[in-house]
């Protein structure tokens, strides 16, 4: 029989979005929250912001591609690790997104061009005004799987190129690269 996860900050956000259906698992006595889309920077600001809970360093944000993963419901994850520096307490939460467009590569906007021409499907509020932190973290997560952090102060690629056109760690990326390599001029030492 499943035991239901225990955490203090459960009861909080039960009380405080009472409306709002979140799912909780456990693993290796970690709590994961699964959050819905919309609620994400407000369900942040109000673990941040809870005397009891204090959750006031965002430690990992991360993607997660589930093409082809067995009984998947959704294709994109993103996970948010929370920690109370003072209690010491974690907590995970996790967002489920759904691309709504091609994620072939080479069907990349710009950098210039994400907020009108990108996915509506993978765009998700930015949580760099909870914690400042999340701004590199962020920045990795819209350049390896192109998940759009709206709100953010500066989304930009941050290992790629804007022209890249592709994002490396979907599923769907081939393993030895679209071509990248071989379009690379080669600088030799002569003149």
């Amino acid at each position: 029989m499943a035991q239901i996860p225990q955490h203090p900050a459960l009861p909080l956000l039960k009380q405080r979005f009472p409306d709002t259906k979140f799912l909780v698992g456990s693993f290796r006595d970690m709590v994961t929250v699964i959050v819905p889309r919309e609620k994400i920077r407000e369900v942040c600001f109000c673990l941040r912001d809870e005397p009891t809970l204090k959750f006031d360093m965002l430690f990992e944000l991360n993607g997660v591609d589930y093409l082809g993963y067995p009984g998947a419901q959704h294709r994109f994850a993103v996970n948010y690790g929370l920690l109370s520096t003072e209690t010491g307490r974690r907590l995970w939460l996790k967002v489920y997104l759904d691309p709504t467009m091609p994620t072939a590569p080479k069907t990349a906007p710009l950098d210039s061009e994400v907020m009108e021409k990108g996915d509506p499907g993978l765009k998700i509020d930015s949580v760099y005004p909870v914690w400042h932190g999340a701004d590199w973290m962020e920045r990795e997560a819209y350049d390896m799987f192109g998940i759009i952090f709206v709100g953010h102060p500066d989304l930009r690629r941050i290992l790629t190129w804007s022209a890249f056109g592709s994002y490396p760690l979907r599923k769907d990326y081939p393993l030895r690269g679209v071509g990248e390599r071989e379009s690379y001029k080669i600088v030799t030492r002569e003149k």
